[in-house]
């Protein structure tokens, strides 16, 4: 009886800790949503997440048509109606491409990634206009044409866009002009019905933005290619990079995507000019989040952190119930074997001094690296717990033992946060060789012995 309600007792102890260790993962959850906040901060003052979409060539044309209309009295009147409308063309080639130049900006103890891309955006036209015969009565007039570039957050536009049609320098203006959202284009003159536009465009741009770039491809064939360098570049999209290369000098990456390949042609046309980039992949195997948001087809990079202190964090506060539970399982043993009875304060104050790790890693690792935040806490901790289990096991090498345990627990964990693709079997290992330990030890125990006999006095 006396057994199993110390069986009970842990158990309830152990449970009592997952208080503080929910409230640990809530102020982590605090920090994070404090480190968002200063991301979007900076990207008011400065500029977003970025996406170059374009160009596209657009015609407009009026149709007048004359016909016979009934009025109210019944008399038969002429009347002209107008209606307007748009060809819509694409490039027959779009190469973009440029240096990406990181930098970090601060905002009270949180970095942020921002970028300047001096970008050349090349592109080929080939529009055929339609001259087809009108029914009589209609008449047609086509407009300007216009060459339009669309930009996700215009105030990124570090100085004015440079813009050369067949050689020819042009003046741009803001806007999409056929389109609401940021950009510029460019007016053209006027083309005749049936007339083949054959255009050779480039536009030289400096564009500033936070952390992401997502490019469209909007062209029959696309071709990108980004340099810069950050190393821990972040791929995303519809498409990852055809090649690239990551090393300690930064990244290469390079795109070719057919329109075959994408429906970024139709989305165009429905509407959508904001990239939708969900997923991806991070140098070192870890996933992406979500780029970019919106609706259309885009490659996409962004300039990642390879340790977020927060997520991090986040993912050693789940082993804390574990850690919890292996140390109570030791004590609980150590006291049957040993009949050195444990108050259930003494164990609630382990619990806690366990739990307080976690605190510590996250405030420590705002300051410092998180390796060497990891290193402070576990110290701090396995010193307190050795000092303190010293005294209430009446032994130092019993609490030096208990200390050397925690200490191989903390550097499991620190190897299952550094290594995530092998979390899994690592994490499975470690708990087979803890459960191995616990059967070694226990295997000439003679429970019903136990469970009839009465702890020493202390």
């Amino acid at each position: 009886m006396r057994l199993w309600l110390k069986i009970f007792l842990v158990l309830g102890m152990t449970l009592a800790i997952l208080i503080p260790l929910l409230l640990i993962r809530g102020v982590i959850n605090d920090r994070q949503s404090y480190r968002n906040q200063a991301v979007a901060t900076i990207a008011r003052s400065y500029a977003g997440a970025q996406a170059f979409t374009g160009p596209v060539l657009v015609v407009p044309y009026t149709d007048f048509i004359e016909t016979d209309e009934k009025d109210e009295k019944g008399f038969v009147r002429r009347v002209v109606r107008e209606e307007s409308s748009r060809w819509t063309y694409f490039p027959t080639t779009l190469d973009v491409r440029g240096p990406l130049k990181p930098s970090t900006r601060r905002l009270g103890l949180h970095e942020v990634r921002v970028y300047e891309w001096q970008a050349q955006a090349k592109a080929d036209f080939r529009a055929e206009l339609p001259k087809t015969a009108l029914p009589a009565g209609h008449t047609r007039k086509i407009g300007r044409p216009w060459l339009s570039y669309g930009f996700a957050d215009v105030r990124g536009l570090l100085s004015t866009p440079a813009l050369r049609i067949d050689g020819a320098a042009v003046e741009v203006e803001e806007g999409m002009a056929s389109r609401d959202g940021g950009g510029v284009h460019a007016r053209l003159a006027v083309p005749e019905p049936g007339q083949v536009l054959n255009l050779r465009t480039q536009l030289d741009f400096n564009l500033g933005g936070t952390e992401s770039l997502a490019l469209v491809p909007l062209a029959k064939s696309n071709r990108f290619a980004i340099q810069s360098s950050w190393q821990h570049p972040r791929f995303g999209g519809s498409f990852l990079p055809r090649t690239r290369d990551i090393g300690a000098q930064g990244f290469n990456a390079d795109w070719q995507v057919s329109s075959l390949a994408t429906s970024a042609q139709r989305q165009f046309l429905d509407g959508k000019t904001v990239p939708s980039v969900e997923g991806g992949e991070m140098s070192g195997g870890e996933r992406a989040d979500t780029v970019a948001t919106g609706g259309i087809d885009a490659v996409a990079v962004a300039l990642v952190d390879p340790v977020n202190v927060y997520s991090q964090a986040d993912r050693a506060s789940k082993y804390g119930l574990l850690f919890v539970l292996l140390t109570f399982i030791g004590f609980f043993i150590f006291e049957l074997i040993k009949q050195l009875p444990i108050h259930p304060i003494q164990y609630g104050l382990v619990g806690l001094a366990l739990a307080i790790f976690f605190l510590l890693l996250v405030s420590l690792s705002e300051h410092i690296a998180f390796a060497w935040a990891y290193l402070a806490a576990s110290v701090a901790c396995i010193g307190l717990l050795g000092f303190y289990l010293s005294a209430v096991l009446r032994s130092v090498g019993r609490g030096l033992g208990f200390a050397a345990m925690l200490a191989t627990l903390y550097a499991a964990l620190y190897g299952l946060l550094v290594s995530e693709d092998n979390a899994l079997v690592m994490g499975a290992g470690l708990l087979f060789l803890i459960l191995a330990a616990v059967m070694v030890i226990t295997r000439k125990v003679d429970w019903y012995q136990l469970a009839g006999s009465r702890p020493l006095a202390r």
